[in-house]
């Protein structure tokens, strides 16, 4: 695992703190921080690591493979939100990149990302393209923020039904490959670049976000401040996408969770109520959907209808969102 790539540029001044933040993704930290320094040519940067308490050994192997990387050991799971605050509290380069720990850089996309940022400074943060291991897109490189249309559409079944729409799908950006520069509301934060001094002016993530709406949350909060989040295709990645995540009600909870407190922090007043009632409503006619599968002799059936047991048994708790 070499790190030749910023060996010439060990002399200067980083340009870019990368920050990873593993738990419990050994192999695929490893080599996330493999193609970090093999596809890295032009760019001067620094890497951090906090490794989450993992259990499979992360911390040991990061230290053995990537003495260069700076390596936080945690005494417990802080928490993507906390996690990054921590590790990227000191930093005084330029932009912090935060790089999910289940990714894999390709050839010259921090390099890219950093011109393109250069490009358009006004943005504050920047992205690039997501795709899946096979090389098939991956949309989850950013995202519209939800209103009070885009949930109704949710709830209605019709996001579902027709993906690819901009009307009806519209805070997955229906129907763009992510192939064209664009402004866009949301930078997902497993390859997020943005400005440090405006992550120290954000204060980093907000911490009541435990996993999942923290990157939604800073970047609406920086469009506040007359930032304007951009994607470029220039800068991709594969991003295997959950792999800290291993129970999906769990993940499912926990993004209803986010999302309504989304709804609470950022929505005027006046929508919020009618923003709720439609997550509930999501969430209700899913549930009574799949109640008949429950009764199939098709596992994946019944495994849907379980999950969405689930999130709907647990829906007083997730209504209320993050405190």
């Amino acid at each position: 695992m070499a790190q030749a790539g910023a060996a010439s540029l060990a002399s200067s001044p980083a340009t870019l703190t990368v920050v990873i933040i593993s738990f419990n993704t050994r192999i695929m930290t490893l080599k996330a921080l493999e193609t970090l320094y093999q596809h890295t040519h032009t760019t001067r940067f620094d890497c951090v690591v906090l490794d989450n308490a993992s259990s499979d050994g992360s911390a040991d192997a990061i230290a053995s493979a990537f003495p260069k990387v700076q390596l936080i050991r945690a005494p417990q799971n802080l928490g993507f939100a906390r996690g990054n605050n921590l590790a990227a509290l000191d930093c005084a380069s330029d932009y912090v990149l935060l790089l999910n720990p289940d990714t894999e850089l390709q050839d010259e996309a921090i390099d890219r990302l950093i011109d393109f940022a250069r490009l358009y400074p006004k943005a504050g943060i920047w992205g690039g393209r997501t795709v899946f291991a096979n090389g098939a897109l991956n949309i989850a490189s950013c995202w519209a923020r939800p209103t009070l249309a885009s949930l109704f559409f949710k709830a209605t079944g019709f996001s579902a039904a027709l993906t690819k729409n901009r009307f009806f799908n519209p805070e997955a950006y229906g129907g763009w490959a992510r192939d064209t520069v664009r402004q866009v509301d949301i930078v997902v934060g497993c390859f997020m670049l943005i400005e440090t001094s405006l992550w120290h002016r954000l204060g980093g993530f907000s911490t009541k976000y435990f996993m999942y709406g923290e990157d939604a949350d800073l970047c609406l909060r920086a469009r506040a401040f007359g930032y304007h989040p951009m994607i470029t295709p220039s800068a991709q990645i594969v991003h295997h996408v959950g792999a800290s995540t291993s129970r999906t009600e769990a993940k499912a909870i926990a993004v209803m969770t986010s999302r309504a407190s989304l709804i609470r922090d950022h929505w005027p007043k006046s929508q919020r109520g009618a923003g709720i009632f439609f997550m509930w409503l999501w969430s209700a006619t899913r549930y009574l959907a799949t109640r008949p599968l429950i009764a199939s002799n098709r596992a994946d059936r019944r495994a849907r209808a379980a999950h969405w047991a689930a999130v709907w048994t647990a829906r007083n708790l997730w209504l209320q969102g993050y405190d």
